[in-house]
């Protein structure tokens, strides 16, 4: 019989459908790459991008040419832009502002058939640890609200370029879905004092029917109310109200741990094209001591239609407990075993 379950947090309810039940083997489709073909993304085409904001590069290359190893750029076609003022107005009933923001592709390696789940921990690291850079540079700017980091990988998520990336937009306001969030954070809080995603953790843990990989320091966690099949959570165990509480090794568990999750899922679902996102507290000097940043991973399996769009339910046809249960089991160093020859290290970039 189909359940609804109620996510806990924001009080959405979802639909898992058993009526229309898809075990994994169900979402397997044909992954489809493609040569390298004057990606502006690739090495020896940096003139074809914006010039580098930052780039981790061996010391002896200079600043927008070839032996960088990870390069953050702005937006060639920006959503939002950094120059001007906010001058936000009313036009009768309705509001409106200038798009003031920043819009920023990090390109995580110079290797344009690499993805993250082919790199050594140590540059997933550095991925990691431009995001920290990023955010910390641009949270001095008083006109942002909050910084969203964000990937799509593959053409159905979104992804114009295969070349691995990943991007930032910052925004004046914060985002309703993230608003969502800590508003049921708060009042959460303010009944029990307590975090609600820190007692989720506890939950889980004692349930371990959703537990994927515990790490030292990162659950990833298959949600109770996931909006989509294989809707994958990573949740740092130690309350934390923004990414940038992370200590710094705490990156390099993190780097293992993301790695991990998207190479099941990548094993599991064929390669799915997929979203992720990070979700942090806003760019604030007030406390969000309530709130817990995560990192929320969804694949790309199924198509919101007319129920979803205007109901605000989704139905998702695979228990989350099934999904976790058959990640789980993966042997994830089968797949590392079977790359291993291939792997390329770009620590150094490419000479």
């Amino acid at each position: 019989m189909p359940e609804l379950r109620k996510d806990p947090i924001i009080g959405r309810w979802v639909i898992i459908s058993s009526e229309r039940a898809k075990r994994p083997s169900s979402f397997k489709a044909i992954s489809e790459r493609h040569a390298a073909h004057l990606c502006p993304f690739c090495p020896g085409q940096e003139d074809n991008t914006p010039p580098e904001i930052i780039a981790y590069r061996s010391q002896e290359s200079e600043p927008n040419q070839p032996g960088w190893r990870l390069r953050v750029i702005s937006n060639k076609y920006p959503a939002l832009v950094v120059e001007g003022t906010l001058n936000r107005e009313p036009k009768g009933l309705y509001d409106r502002m200038h798009g003031v923001g920043a819009h920023e592709v990090i390109i995580e390696t110079p290797e344009h058939d690499v993805d993250i789940v082919d790199m050594k921990d140590e540059n997933v690291k550095d991925i990691l640890w431009a995001y920290r850079e990023r955010m910390l540079d641009l949270e001095r700017d008083s006109r942002l609200k909050y910084i969203l980091i964000f990937k799509n990988h593959g053409e159905a998520a979104g992804a114009s370029l295969e070349h691995s990336h990943s991007q930032l937009i910052a925004t004046p306001i914060i985002p309703k879905r993230v608003s969502e969030e800590l508003d049921g954070s708060k009042r959460y809080f303010e009944f029990k004092e307590r975090c609600i995603y820190c007692d989720i953790i506890r939950q889980e843990i004692a349930d371990d029917e959703r537990i994927v990989k515990d790490f030292d320091s990162f659950i990833t966690v298959q949600p109770f109310a996931p909006r989509f099949p294989f809707e994958t959570w990573i949740v740092p165990k130690s309350h934390q109200s923004s990414y940038l509480e992370m200590s710094d090794s705490d990156y390099l568990v993190l780097a293992k741990c993301l790695k991990d999750t998207l190479t099941r899922l990548k094993m599991a679902l064929n390669d799915p094209p997929f979203n992720f996102m990070i979700h942090t507290r806003p760019v604030s000097r007030e406390s969000h001591e309530y709130y817990h940043w995560h990192i929320e991973i969804i694949p790309k399996l199924t198509k919101v239609a007319g129920f979803e769009w205007g109901s605000g339910f989704y139905i998702n046809p695979t228990a989350p407990e099934e999904a976790a249960e058959y990640l789980k089991n993966l042997d994830v160093s089968e797949y590392r075993s079977n790359t291993e020859d291939n792997r390329i290290d770009t620590a150094e970039g490419r000479e």
